[in-house]
């Protein structure tokens, strides 16, 4: 259905007139582009620290402006702007048309919209923008209070609580036009514990596209504290680990990110159309074990990288990417969906309005199977439970990583035994996806802290799976 359109639209604190946008669209298309949009963002940010039982620091953020993307073929040109004159944005729409550069006449623009969402995904009562200063910082407090009170090596807290609302209209040359309203939270406490010499850390967060009132419910910041305070104390009596190749289960829900950061980004749709992927040309053909079954989703309410509409306006879906082991498809943005003629699938993103719209995840995730996460423990002999990581390296092209565990335990006869630190996993996507032997019926997703990089944006993730083992991977450590 379109809602019928007036004259004018309103943005924030400012109005956009209808007129306007057409006009800013024919510049976009003046010298022939094939397709032109408008991108308007305004964002406000809050992050607030408290480190030493006092409050640091508490920043606040206000980012307005429009990108102005023109495409040609294959060739993009993109400018921005943060003045939204009228005469500031039709200077970005021609650099754009002039970068793109087709030299073909264009033709004049109008507008059809706002259409409707097919999704409402995070309707919240109250934006986080519109919580006063005092409720965040009494929740850093009491975050504080927690750690602080599970054990007296906790010698230090880091609390941070950060939120974000952001307002985005999208107009195409397609005369189209959508907009949504975006909130985002997140509450993280970083503790270190020590025992004399020996100072280890730990880190628990959570989050999502929610109003501060999570923090009251699912995701209490005493819970959150007490979980980073024991990952800490956790690792004060660990091990060092072994190394060589060994079996490993992967706990469910955070260690997903190694399933985002091995595989997912393989299946991004620029990096097979440029024939950069270890799985480009794999589509219909068994890229994994066929207990494997891989799902992109950016439709789950309220989770952190779920959208309403992606970042050029397309709504959202939930995108089977590796069904019973085959490769089934690839995550699109509408340029790649053109070029490869595939259909596409909501997974254009972009960190903001100075950057361009590229093939990005949403909540990626494998789906449950069939074994019972205690079946699966028992089945090892000696291997390595890794159930959350810190971080890791990939490389696109081979698909081989790096990671590195911040808690996981030795796994003997059947039975998850000493804590270790420094383990980490190295090894390549595919064969990983190979070697998976076993899929529990767990399917758990993480807190909500997940932040992606790729070409220098970062954007909102979700990441997610069941408890898993693979059969073989090669642990670095330095413990017998």
């Amino acid at each position: 259905m379109v809602k019928k359109m007036g004259r004018s639209i309103a943005f924030e604190d400012l109005t956009l007139d209808v007129s306007d946008l057409e006009a800013y669209l024919s510049a976009a298309l003046s010298r022939g582009g094939d397709y032109a949009d408008l991108y308007f963002e305004h964002r406000v940010t809050h992050r607030i620290i408290l480190e030493e039982e006092i409050i640091k620091s508490a920043t606040k953020g206000v980012d307005i402006g429009v990108g102005v993307r023109v495409v040609v073929g294959e060739r993009t040109g993109y400018a921005h702007s943060d003045d939204l004159s009228r005469e500031s944005v039709l200077k970005a729409a021609r650099t754009a048309a002039f970068i793109a550069d087709s030299s073909r006449e264009g033709g004049s623009q109008k507008l059809i919209g706002p259409l409707d969402r097919k999704h409402e995904l995070y309707d919240i009562p109250t934006m986080p923008a519109q919580v006063e200063l005092n409720r965040k910082i009494a929740l850093l407090e009491r975050a504080d209070q927690a750690a602080r009170a599970y054990d007296r090596r906790i010698v230090q807290v880091n609390c941070t609580c950060l939120d974000e609302t952001k307002h985005v209209l999208v107009a195409t040359s397609e005369g189209q036009l959508f907009r949504d309203l975006q909130p985002l939270v997140r509450f993280d406490v970083r503790c270190v514990a020590a025992d004399g010499a020996n100072r280890q850390s730990g880190f628990e967060g959570g989050g999502g596209r929610r109003s501060i009132d999570i923090f009251d419910g699912d995701l209490k910041p005493e819970e959150l504290a007490r979980e980073a305070a024991r990952m800490a104390i956790l690792q004060l009596d660990a091990v060092e680990a072994p190394a060589g190749p060994m079996e490993v289960v992967l706990g469910p829900g955070w260690p997903g990110i190694l399933l985002h950061e091995a595989i997912g980004h393989g299946l991004e749709a620029d990096f097979n159309r440029k024939q950069e992927s270890a799985f480009s040309g794999l589509i219909g053909e068994p890229v994994a074990s066929a207990l494997c079954t891989v799902v992109d989703d950016g439709t789950l309410p309220y989770r952190r990288g779920s959208l309403n509409i992606d970042d050029e306006g397309s709504p959202t879906e939930e995108t089977v990417l590796i069904e019973n082991g085959i490769l089934q498809g690839y995550l699109h943005d509408q340029l790649s969906s053109k070029l490869m003629k595939m259909a596409a699938t909501g997974n254009g993103r972009r960190e903001g309005y100075g950057h361009i719209p590229i093939p990005r995840m949403t909540n990626t995730f494998m789906m449950s199977g069939e074994s019972d996460p205690e079946d699966i423990i028992r089945s090892v002999t000696r291997g390595l439970y890794a159930v959350h990581f810190s971080g890791g390296q990939v490389d696109i092209t081979s698909g081989k990583f790096v990671f590195s565990t911040s808690e996981a335990y030795l796994i003997e006869n059947g039975k998850v035994t000493a804590p270790v630190k420094g383990a980490t996993l190295i090894g390549d996507g595919p064969t990983v996806l190979r070697r998976v032997s076993m899929v529990g019926n767990d399917l758990r997703l993480d807190r909500g802290v997940g932040i992606c990089g790729k070409d220098g944006q970062n954007v909102p993730v979700g990441v997610g799976i069941p408890t898993m083992k693979i059969r073989e991977i090669t642990v670095g450590g330095t413990g017998t």
